[in-house]
């Protein structure tokens, strides 16, 4: 080939070079509504790097749809801009040094929100999963990705643990009730944070319940003012107010001057709309030594 023939082609190269890099930004940005700085970035690599700059991205985009998109079965996992906020409380000394899980989505930039991710995930995952769900909006797929990986693999596990256990109790293990006790516990840490379909939700809190059940006809006097309260939120979560009441009688019975024993029964009287009930038990708490704390205190003006 000439040297006019050769520099006709490297031309004709850069040229198509150049229309490809356009086309890529104007669908992407304008098409794609993605306006990321590194989307300019791949832009100005692929003309400053002819033909090699387009390959490399090219080649990266299809490595990445063939392994690490692959999807992620979330039948069993709630998520949306109208999921339940996260009730539990992080560890104090932590609180102090790292920003909420929600906030850090809306406003970090993509690289500090997967650092994040991964300090939220090498905690204890479990009293975060209500968190994580969060990240499923993230406008960062590797982000959501990831979170919805970790959310499945902790409701697998979640699923397992309790199936072993319950059944292990259910066949009378000679350490029951004390399995009884750490199942509770365990079980309530996720029920808590409503990550779960509605159905399954159901399903678990019920198995919850009978294993309360079965520790309470066993060993009554060993159930916690907070194992008691927790079966009976649980319960007040699906709606399940016969249930409900019962547990929040025995926690009443059993913890008198616990204040759980008086703001359970509040939210089950405001949920049943038992005004006559509601009012009653405000006055008891009222008359009783137990401390009102500012979270009562608030629940009782908002309620009333």
């Amino acid at each position: 080939m000439s040297a006019t023939g050769q520099s006709i082609l490297i031309i004709t190269l850069l040229i198509l070079n150049f229309i490809i890099a356009a086309i890529y930004y104007i669908v992407v940005t304008i098409v794609g509504l993605n306006k990321e700085k590194s989307v300019l970035i791949k832009t100005l690599v692929m003309i400053l790097c002819p033909v090699v700059g387009i390959i490399f991205f090219g080649l990266s985009y299809i490595w990445y749809k063939t392994f690490m998109a692959s999807p992620v079965d979330l039948e069993d996992v709630i998520f949306g801009k109208d999921h339940p906020k996260f009730e539990t409380k992080a560890e104090e000394e932590k609180e102090r040094n790292m920003i909420p899980l929600e906030e850090a989505i809306a406003i970090t930039e993509k690289q500090d929100l997967r650092k994040l991710m991964m300090d939220v995930v090498s905690s204890d995952i479990k009293r975060s999963l209500s968190s994580i769900t969060l990240a499923l909006n993230s406008e960062d797929t590797e982000t959501s990705h990831y979170a919805a990986t970790v959310l499945q693999d902790a409701l697998n596990e979640f699923r397992n643990v309790v199936d072993k256990e319950y059944k292990s109790i259910l066949e009378d293990a000679p350490d029951k009730y004390k399995k009884c006790s750490n199942l509770i516990d365990y079980m309530d840490q996720v029920l808590s944070q409503k990550v779960f379909i509605e159905m399954e939700q159901r399903n678990y809190v019920g198995i919850m319940e009978a294993v309360g059940e079965i520790l309470y006809m066993g060993e009554p006097d060993s159930i916690t003012a907070g194992q008691f309260e927790a079966i009976a939120l649980r319960l007040l979560g699906i709606e399940d107010y016969e249930r409900c009441e019962k547990w929040c009688g025995r926690l009443k019975m059993h913890c008198a001057s616990s204040l759980a024993a008086y703001t359970c029964q509040l939210k089950l009287y405001f949920a049943m709309n038992r005004r006559d009930d509601f009012f009653r038990c405000i006055e008891e708490l009222k008359a009783s030594p137990v401390v009102i704390d500012k979270e009562t205190l608030e629940l009782i003006r908002v309620f009333s």
